[in-house]
């Protein structure tokens, strides 16, 4: 799970976040950045939230069902065991994609007239299309604003630091445990 402390939180008190939407709100907030003013700009500003939530509860979770039937289950099962888990989740991703190709149809950004928290939190998500069955080219306005985000210093940064951390290879054991097994369900 994505955290964050900040020991200069608001009034001077330690904070402690987790969950990467709340991660997001909470630094736009602290920096003034990629996140309109809600006093000034109300509709702009939940805008930007509506489309972080799209991502929080759709994107994330159905992107990443998609790559885990389509990838890893395929490391453990036959496909035909797996073969509902991948139809589902590789057409609930193609239909995410075609929402957001609609919305970014005339438009820059997800979210607004400004790259915002909306686009950091989806972007990520459709760097490997292909682990979700989808093809960029079959969604021409998602491809465009894809390669926009990716032209921006800080987002090649950012991916660079990834593919530093990425693996290789399929899962150990041991890593097949921790993520998908029973270990990841002990109370701690």
């Amino acid at each position: 799970i994505p955290a964050i402390i900040d020991p200069d939180g608001p009034g001077g008190k330690s904070l402690g976040l987790f969950e990467t939407g709340a991660i997001l709100i909470y630094l736009a907030d602290k920096t003034g950045r990629f996140l309109p003013d809600r006093a000034n700009d109300p509709r702009a500003y939940y805008d930007v939230i509506q489309w972080l939530m799209f991502q929080m509860g759709g994107v994330g979770p159905m992107f990443g069902q998609a790559g885990h039937f389509r990838n890893y289950a395929l490391e453990r099962f036959p496909p035909e065991a797996v073969q509902y888990g991948i139809d589902r989740y590789t057409n609930e991703a193609k239909r995410l994609y075609n929402v957001m190709d609609r919305r970014l149809d005339g438009r820059e950004w997800i979210a607004g007239n400004d790259y915002s928290i909306a686009d950091i939190a989806i972007f990520p998500w459709c760097r490997t299309p292909e682990r979700r069955g989808v093809d960029h080219n079959d969604y021409p306005n998602c491809s465009r604003w894809f390669d926009r985000v990716a032209a921006r210093p800080a987002v090649q940064r950012g991916v660079k630091v990834l593919e530093e951390h990425r693996r290789a290879g399929p899962h150990s054991d041991k890593s097949w445990e921790m993520m998908f097994g029973a270990r990841q369900y002990a109370r701690r």
